[in-house]
């Protein structure tokens, strides 16, 4: 693993850039095939997952609706345990096939949470793809259609991810080792 300094951070690269955009292209060509002739309806969660969507609706070939809901349960580094709604979507997906797009499944709470929510909706399906999963820390099992990559229990920058808001521009994915 490479390690570099950003913005004084120290960040040893755990997912290259090049390997990310591979496997987003398969993902995509994945769901394109799922959702031939359907309505399909992207809901991203923010602010972590706006990089993986941009990338995937690219890798997607067909007509499709994005929109964008944000969710929180976190402050600073550290989950609260309490979920909360920051922004909601800006139209119905009431009839729509929803994929929820986010950047990584942790402990899995606010996920259910959101697929509860959304599901209340009454869209037409309601599945999930997600960048990143970290089954080691899973308090709830979430099932993922559409899987970037599995990690281990790691501080992790970059594609989207941050810390303190920082270092989502990365254009990897990298481990955290130093800066907090």
């Amino acid at each position: 693993m490479r390690t570099s300094r950003e913005g004084g951070f120290r960040v040893e690269t755990l997912i290259p850039e090049e390997r990310i955009q591979a496997r987003i292209r398969e993902m995509g060509a994945q769901i394109t095939r799922d959702y031939a002739g359907r309505d399909l309806a992207l809901v991203a969660v923010l602010k972590g997952s706006y990089v993986f969507l941009a990338d995937l609706a690219r890798a997607i070939d067909l007509p499709l609706t994005v929109d964008f809901m944000g969710i929180s349960s976190y402050v600073g580094t550290r989950s609260s345990g309490v979920v909360r709604v920051t922004s909601d979507l800006n139209r119905p997906v009431e009839g729509q096939d929803v994929l929820v797009v986010e950047d990584i499944i942790d402990t899995g709470l606010t996920m259910k949470y959101l697929l509860e929510n959304l599901a209340t909706r009454r869209p037409a399906s309601l599945k999930l793809a997600a960048f990143l999963e970290k089954p080691s820390r899973a308090q709830v099992k979430i099932p993922i259609d559409y899987r970037g990559f599995e990690v281990e229990d790691h501080f992790l920058v970059g594609y989207g991810l941050d810390v303190d808001g920082k270092l989502r521009n990365l254009p990897y994915l990298g481990v955290l080792r130093g800066g907090l």
